[in-house]
């Protein structure tokens, strides 16, 4: 490792430091995944080997669970399906995602040890499983995991104790990292990845992680001094402090002492009241608005998740009439309602209003997200492809190149993310110059293309990026 060590991290246990000074978009490593498994929810829409979401996938024919591509991803991946094809035929049913992951990691142990690579950091077996930390609830899902791990495991392959067994699926709870889809949209699966798992947490960290052609990149974000320590988020940012601290107790098992957490930077932000005229509305009156806003936050999610979006727009509209008036641009729950919004009506079609909601939420988000943060780009890039189809080409150029800056540093510029953004930039410096030259022909043209090419259907709203590093239980 020519960018980080290990060392003694206080009060954290082992973490990684750097040992050069780095920059913005360096990268401090690349690491393939020890074993990673599909989503038990996504086993039939995604590929089994890369990972990619696929319409028509390939089934294994023998076990009748795995999927994938074509033939090339089937043979690159059946040296690790083999075994295990063999053990879902013979159990005759498929073990959830855990016992999946944990098989697949025990029969790497079994056949190349705890190290495979002369990059890897640390061992599969000195991972923390937090076992000890575990609430009774979790305890108890443990002992039926193991219990059925046990009646999975192959006869044939070599035999483990339950304390081994506990503990890989211990790490695997903690530890285990969130595998997005080829464009990092979407989780679809989880992997373990060792070196990732000595990075420590900080809610204004240093670096971020993405996935890049099936293996995990830590980026820099900024400058970070050699000897620094490398950090990275385990979860949201614009969660309050007090809940991202619940957030990283309940599920990673340590109190955050980060100095965002201990002074609650920017908490009074993310619930602010808006000022008028120099004014600021009464704090009584943004505590009424705040906690209505977080009832109908629970309304509208529920009705996205059963995909009834006109009603989504509504309950939007109507929760926006009493914020907008009473709450900053940077009070989270109308964030939240903003990003829904935007969403919702492109994917409707009702690129207009969706435009100006997404204006105002990435304007809030800069108010309070890392300049280089990864979230912060891919929702400037969503606003600026919305205010694109909406025809206002020149606020949409300007924010495409913006995300493009930052995409470039948090995804770096082989990532299918950044070629897109790429493209896409290339697209509307073209119709910015047309547009300039003459408006009238500009959108003379663009409304004979759409009509010769009618716009189609956007993808259906999904959960908006992958807040957390880590899966959540």
């Amino acid at each position: 490792m020519d960018n980080v060590e290990v060392f003694d991290s206080p009060g954290k246990g082992r973490g990684l430091r750097a040992v050069r000074e780095l920059w913005a978009g360096d990268v401090l490593f690349i690491e393939p995944s020890y074993a990673a498994v599909v989503f038990d929810s996504m086993a039939g829409n995604v590929c089994h080997g890369c990972f990619r979401r696929q319409q028509k996938l390939q089934r294994c024919g023998s076990c009748k669970f795995a999927q994938y591509c074509d033939r090339t991803c089937q043979r690159a991946a059946w040296d690790e399906h083999k075994v295990e094809c063999a053990a879902i035929k013979a159990y005759d049913k498929v073990p959830n995602e855990n016992i999946r992951l944990a098989a697949r990691v025990f029969w790497r142990l079994d056949k190349e040890g705890g190290i495979v690579s002369d990059l890897q950091l640390t061992t599969i077996d000195s991972l923390e499983d937090h076992v000890s930390d575990m609430p009774e609830e979790d305890l108890q899902q443990l002992k039926i995991d193991i219990h059925n791990f046990l009646d999975y495991w192959p006869r044939t392959s070599k035999p483990h104790n339950v304390d081994s067994i506990s503990h890989i699926l211990g790490v695997i709870n903690c530890n285990g990292f969130t595998v997005s889809d080829q464009r990092g949209l979407q989780a679809v699966g989880v992997g373990l990845f060792p070196n990732l798992c000595l990075v420590n947490h900080d809610c204004w960290p240093n670096c971020t992680v993405i996935l890049n052609n099936g293996k995990v990149e830590l980026r820099s974000l900024g400058n970070v001094k050699e000897g620094e320590e490398i950090t990275v988020s385990y979860v949201d940012y614009l969660n309050l402090s007090h809940e991202r601290k619940r957030l990283l107790k309940d599920q990673y098992f340590f109190d955050c002492t980060c100095e965002h957490c201990t002074t609650g930077t920017k908490d009074d932000l993310k619930m602010a009241g808006k000022v008028v005229d120099g004014v600021k509305v009464p704090d009584e009156q943004v505590k009424e608005v705040t906690e209505y806003s977080l009832d109908i936050l629970k309304k509208m999610e529920q009705a996205r998740v059963d995909g009834k979006y006109h009603e989504v727009v509504k309950i939007c509209r109507e929760c926006l009439e009493r914020q907008e008036p009473v709450l900053a641009d940077t009070h989270i729950y109308q964030l939240r309602m903003w990003s829904t919004a935007s969403e919702v009506l492109s994917y409707l079609q009702y690129f207009s209003e969706a435009a100006t909601y997404a204006r105002k939420m990435v304007d809030g988000y800069l108010k309070l997200y890392h300049p280089n943060n990864g979230a912060l780009g891919m929702a400037t890039m969503r606003a600026g492809v919305t205010h694109w189809q909406a025809g206002l080409i020149e606020v949409g150029h300007g924010m495409i190149c913006k995300a493009y800056s930052i995409i470039m540093i948090s995804h770096g510029p082989t990532h299918p993310i950044t070629k897109d953004l790429e493209a896409m930039r290339q697209q509307t410096e073209m119709e910015l110059r047309m547009f300039k030259q003459n408006e009238f022909v500009y959108h003379q043209m663009r409304e004979a293309a759409l009509k010769n090419q009618p716009m189609s259907m956007q993808a259906e709203p999904v959960e908006e990026g992958i807040k957390n590093l880590f899966r959540r239980k």
